[in-house]
């Protein structure tokens, strides 16, 4: 019964996988769920961090493969940045990374904190700037 109730959503529904608004202006994602009055549960949210994170370390591996000479609470803070700014973004931050690759954290902090990120997001940069610093989270 659940596999043809499955079939049977998914033909009427569809199945997109990205945010769109359904013929009554609900924000709507994947086979019908309705983001407005529904949303989705913690375990959810949790599941599709889960997988956003192992996306951020692939992704990390492949574009600097450097990356995981660095101690774990600078790697933490380099895939936090990654997280939010997107890969293309963090590699924007030329100077952060080549101070890291060199072992220059405070030079790499430094940069950080004269980026917009900073200015956009103060507290976040600030933390990651003092973890790429110490190397303690």
């Amino acid at each position: 019964m659940i596999d043809d109730l499955r079939k049977m959503l998914e033909r009427h529904e569809g199945v997109r996988l990205k945010a769109y608004k359904d013929t009554v202006g609900k924000t709507t994602i994947g086979v019908g769920r309705n983001l407005d009055d529904r949303g989705i549960t913690r375990a959810e949210a949790f599941w599709l961090l889960d997988n956003d994170i192992a996306r951020v370390l692939v992704e990390l591996d492949e574009a600097l493969p450097w990356w995981r000479t660095l101690n774990e609470a600078r790697m933490v803070a380099l895939a936090d940045m990654c997280f939010q700014l997107g890969l293309a973004g963090l590699l924007e931050f030329q100077v952060t990374l080549k101070a890291l690759q060199f072992g220059d954290y405070q030079g790499a902090a430094w940069a950080v904190m004269q980026s917009l990120y900073a200015k956009q997001t103060p507290n976040r940069a600030r933390e990651i700037a003092e973890v790429l610093r110490s190397g303690r989270l």
